[in-house]
């Protein structure tokens, strides 16, 4: 790949001040400070363009098209870079375009319309003070496109640049068919520079984490599964619970809730299986009444910064029995790799109960495959940092093989949901696939009507794409 023509195409009609180049001050601190994963900044653009509008995108995207098409070069793109999967959102040799500087937040009447390189910690805190909330990511980092796929049933309307260069909007009304298809069809049909995002009141809520001797993460399994499978299972509560390793706890892993109560009601009674815990790390506990955007800095705050990390998931029914199993082969992958240098690692369960489902359907459906007929599922989530090169082959192979196990097993229950969620996948799995033939169908409809050349399937290789 010579991406140097289109460098110099590019130049020429958008402003060189927002291209940096390879050797830079300006290109280092940009690929090393944009990602949460060492495997993206081990890639190295040619160079990287950070567009200060929607129509110096729709300038770039025009004028990098043919050389695209001709095969001489290719681009990534990148909004808040959380994704860790190596290419998802930067590009060996070929040009990055960095969302960074597409800011702005403005707050309308039921909703707030947000720019792309947004943080969710900036958006949080101004609506904060107005005693107003919208969905989005768990940590206060994450860039606006890490928005969980699930809960996307809260963007009004996409501002999406096209193959074409043209500025669209997608909505319940116009291009109602890219709406849903942005439903969790990723990079395939263009870039989103803006989000509107429905809003809703929030008063302060009660949550935080609690750290506990592993001895008691079964029973907490169980009480998580009753709590899911009950017919008036609370609307109010985010649960999550992980079993997670760090040399800093010692040789063994130990268990993990994170828990919220949307309401201002300190202690409420249906967290009481999860905050009454026998042998919990007393100076770990946060749980106390705080705001969302105090959440999410904490969220935030337990991710390790600049490390090496890779995230695997598998889905499946809330069944105890499957979730004890996955566990104890996440044990068994963890033990041959737990001296590897900086190791953090999770087995960490993310429920999406039946009301979650119910209320994505009826508010224009998702592209994800996931119906309320299913009942509550639960993503097992496999996250894993470390902080050497060197460890990068040993940690992939046992997670992944982990993963698959994990698979199987569900399967061999009858407990398996074909779902992968694309937030938390890696190279080697398809959550495109996973949707179903009749989702995927439809998203491909949608590719050729926006970009019928290709543009974004064979452009921007990083990813999961709907014509592989």
């Amino acid at each position: 790949m010579n991406s140097q023509k289109a460098i110099d195409a590019l130049q020429r009609v958008l402003p060189p001040s927002q291209f940096a180049l390879k050797g830079t001050e300006e290109y280092k601190t940009l690929n090393t400070g944009t990602y949460q994963s060492g495997l993206n900044i081990d890639l190295l653009p040619a160079c990287i363009f950070q567009p200060r509008s929607a129509k110096d995108v729709s300038i770039f995207v025009q004028t990098i098209k043919p050389f695209v098409l001709g095969g001489d070069t290719a681009f990534a793109v990148v909004g808040g870079g959380r994704q860790p999967a190596p290419g998802c959102s930067n590009i060996q040799d070929g040009i990055t375009l960095n969302l960074g500087l597409l800011t702005g937040i403005v707050v309308k009447d039921g909703s707030v319309s947000v720019g792309a390189g947004e943080r969710w910690g900036r958006v949080y805190d101004k609506l904060g003070q107005l005693g107003l909330a919208c969905s989005g990511s768990r940590s206060s980092k994450g860039g606006i496109g890490s928005i969980p796929l699930i809960i996307t049933f809260q963007v009004l309307d996409y501002e999406v640049v096209l193959a074409s260069g043209d500025i669209v909007n997608a909505n319940e009304t116009s291009n109602a068919d890219l709406w849903r298809a942005l439903r969790g069809g990723g990079n395939n049909f263009g870039i989103v520079t803006r989000y509107e995002i429905r809003t809703f009141e929030q008063a302060p809520l009660y949550g935080g984490s609690i750290y506990y001797q592993a001895a008691e993460f079964p029973n907490q399994i169980e009480a998580l599964v009753s709590e899911l499978q009950k017919p008036d299972a609370s609307y109010d509560t985010h649960l999550m619970m992980s079993l997670g390793y760090a040399a800093a706890f010692g040789p063994a892993p130990v268990g993990m809730n994170q828990m919220y109560y949307t309401r201002a009601v300190e202690k409420p009674p249906v967290l009481g299986p999860f905050t009454s815990l026998k042998t919990q790390i007393g100076d770990l506990n946060t749980m106390r009444m705080l705001s969302l955007s105090e959440a999410a800095g904490e969220q935030h705050g337990d991710v390790p910064a600049l490390q090496r990390s890779a995230y695997m998931n598998v889905t499946v029914k809330a069944h105890v029995d499957t979730l004890l199993s996955g566990a104890e082969i996440w044990r068994a992958a963890l033990d041959p790799v737990k001296n590897c240098e900086g190791l953090i690692c999770s087995y960490t369960l993310q429920p999406y109960p039946k009301s979650l489902l119910e209320v994505s359907m009826t508010k224009g459906g998702n592209s994800l495959g996931l119906d309320p007929s299913l009942g509550p599922v639960v993503t097992i989530a496999l996250l894993m940092y470390w902080t050497s090169k060197s460890d990068d082959e040993v940690i992939l192979g046992a997670f992944r093989t982990a993963t698959e196990k994990i698979k199987q097993d569900s399967m061999a229950k009858g407990q398996a949901v074909d779902h992968i969620y694309m937030n938390y996948s890696f190279t080697f799995q398809d959550p495109i696939g996973s949707y179903g033939a009749e989702n995927t169908d439809k998203m491909r409809r949608v590719s050729k009507r926006v970009d019928p050349d290709g543009v974004f399937q064979k452009g921007v290789p990083g990813g999961w794409k709907l014509f592989a």
